[in-house]
């Protein structure tokens, strides 16, 4: 059973997210800073990240991921955010700022959400 942990501080998302993935089979583990985020990627060793953006600061999601891909963490990566809304700036996924797998707006909706980790995962 594959193994996916949430980084988010909206605990709603989290709640959600566990539910429908819970659902489909997966095992769930949570975060809700990107400190925690970071520690728990090191005591789980998940097979895919769904990531915030935008928690205790602006860029937390965007710090974090790149900190893992710098220590050679090649973990699937989603980011899921508002920030193009709230920035009215378009990001998606690039080598350097966003080394993320894939970059999704919120809310996802759950069939876009498990079509994106079944994905991932393949």
């Amino acid at each position: 059973m594959a193994k996916i942990l949430i980084v988010d501080d909206d605990l709603d998302v989290v709640e959600v997210g566990r539910v429908i993935l819970e659902g489909e089979g997966y095992q769930v583990v949570t975060a809700n800073n990107r400190e925690d985020g970071m520690a728990a990627v090191k005591a789980e060793n998940p097979n895919l990240i769904l990531l915030d953006v935008m928690m205790e600061r602006e860029d937390d999601g965007f710090v974090m991921a790149q900190d893992l891909r710098r220590a050679g963490n090649n973990t699937p990566i989603i980011m899921m955010t508002n920030v193009s809304k709230v920035f009215g700036r378009q990001f998606g996924a690039d080598s350097e700022m966003v080394p993320v797998n894939e970059f999704v707006e919120k809310p996802v909706d759950p069939q876009t959400l498990k079509a994106l980790v079944k994905k991932h995962l393949a």
